[in-house]
């Protein structure tokens, strides 16, 4: 099966169409951001002030990216493990209008819930692939929380950025069905 095309900023009718399995490229705009920025966000919307930016159909990518060496866009650029997110992002998902995050490894089943409820959906990017990632990246530049370093939030142009669906909007999740199905095939 050939991967699916998609561009951001996402709407409902393509996150619909989406599967937990299914292998995707994404083009568009994306945004890092990670624990600090997170923190950061949550403290603007716990106290109903404007967040530095429109997350609006965004995708967010858990990501701290290392410096670019010369000649270069942006250094390794690999996903961060989401669960450290998952406190916040019911919340999060709740109030920016974010439509998809980007990370590794299985989410809360709250996160699942908040998925489903806000018509949202989870990609996995490959861990310990962060050079081969930042290949796909063809701009980045830090568009609020510069003194945080890698952990700003930064603005990325990808195309051709290789992703799984790992839950879907409805709740269907890779991390648990995956190994079932596996099973069975043996």
């Amino acid at each position: 099966m050939n991967p699916l095309k998609l561009t951001s900023p996402l709407n409902e009718k393509m996150i619909a169409s989406l599967a937990a399995g299914d292998r995707v490229l994404l083009d568009g705009v994306i945004y890092t951001a990670r624990d600090a920025a997170h923190e950061r966000l949550m403290a603007l919307i716990e106290k109903r002030e404007k967040l530095p930016l429109d997350l609006s159909g965004q995708i967010i990518y858990y990501c701290g990216p290392t410096p670019a060496k010369p000649g270069r866009v942006i250094g390794s650029a690999g996903p961060t493990t989401s669960s450290r997110m998952d406190a916040c992002t019911p919340g999060f998902l709740k109030v920016t209008g974010l439509k998809a995050m980007i990370g590794k490894g299985n989410r809360s089943p709250e996160v699942v819930k908040a998925l489903i409820e806000n018509k949202c959906v989870y990609f996995a990017a490959v861990g310990g692939c962060g050079a081969l990632i930042a290949r796909s990246i063809g701009a980045a530049r830090v568009v609020c929380y510069e003194d945080l370093g890698p952990e700003a939030i930064y603005r990325l142009e990808v195309r051709d950025m290789p992703l799984i669906v790992a839950i879907d909007s409805k709740g269907n999740n890779l991390y648990k069905n995956g190994p079932e199905e596996y099973r069975k095939q043996l």
